[in-house]
């Protein structure tokens, strides 16, 4: 049976206006039809965004009032909505920066044929994990629960607060527990697009993300009993000894 897909919202913010309009043009031209909004400065896409309500923020990280890593936490602390970067600061520092807020970070110049793949495959997670959620009861690891349907994460009974792709890395480790993932295969299942195959970048993105897992569910970041890396190949969770992985 047909059922309805939602025109999905996307808010552009871009001080240059040649980039700004180029991608609003590309993306107007969709099938998926999107509802598209633009901003030339923070202030005006912090009113666009809290009045338009975007399930995607196409977002500039240097404006003429506002650093982008910023206002992308405030963004994401109002709601759930998906945030990515775009910017022509290509050190690590600044991705690493990037990439424990956001949900994607393009560097300029860039191709916007494939920018628009991965606003597509952004914008699936939202379908997906509402379908995964509502079939998926919590995953309880001794004293880590991840719940699927309320997207919360609770650790010795404290909510531990997740970016919507960290959560989404965590629960796709925890429902394959032992089992080894490559960073090119969890780029598939968790970012929703194929691995392009450029050396380093995206594997720094999978890294930089269990990292910040790391630091939040990890007794010691650094020696992690939980969230393994298997070298030369990718990362696993790895089960309690003393307790299998059950459902509540």
């Amino acid at each position: 049976m047909k059922t309805d897909v939602p025109r999905r919202k996307i808010l552009i913010v871009d001080d240059d206006p040649a980039i700004r309009n180029l991608i609003y043009r590309f993306l107007s031209q969709s099938k998926q039809n999107y509802q598209i909004e633009c901003a030339a400065d923070g202030q005006k896409a912090w009113d666009i965004f809290v009045q338009f309500q975007p399930d995607l923020v196409i977002l500039d990280v240097i404006l003429p009032d506002a650093i982008g890593f910023k206002l992308c936490e405030e963004m994401k602390s109002r709601s759930d909505v998906l945030v990515m970067l775009l910017t022509s600061l290509t050190d690590v520092k600044s991705q690493v920066t990037g990439l424990e807020s956001a949900d994607a970070y393009v560097t300029k110049p860039f191709y916007v044929e494939v920018l628009e793949k991965q606003v597509q495959a952004l914008l699936r997670r939202i379908t997906v994990t509402v379908t995964a959620g509502l079939q998926q009861q919590p995953l309880v690891l001794e004293n880590l629960i991840i719940d699927p349907v309320s997207r919360e994460v609770t650790l010795n009974n404290q909510t531990v607060l997740l970016t919507a792709l960290e959560f989404n890395l965590l629960h796709f480790l925890a429902s394959h527990p032992g089992k080894v993932w490559r960073r090119g295969e969890l780029i598939r299942e968790v970012w929703g697009y194929e691995h392009t195959g450029v050396e380093g970048e995206e594997d720094r993105v999978v890294d930089v993300h269990i990292g910040q897992i790391r630091k939040k569910i990890e007794l010691d970041a650094s020696q992690p009993k939980l969230i393994q890396t298997v070298r030369n190949v990718g990362y696993k969770l790895v089960v309690p000894a003393t307790q299998a992985l059950e459902r509540s």
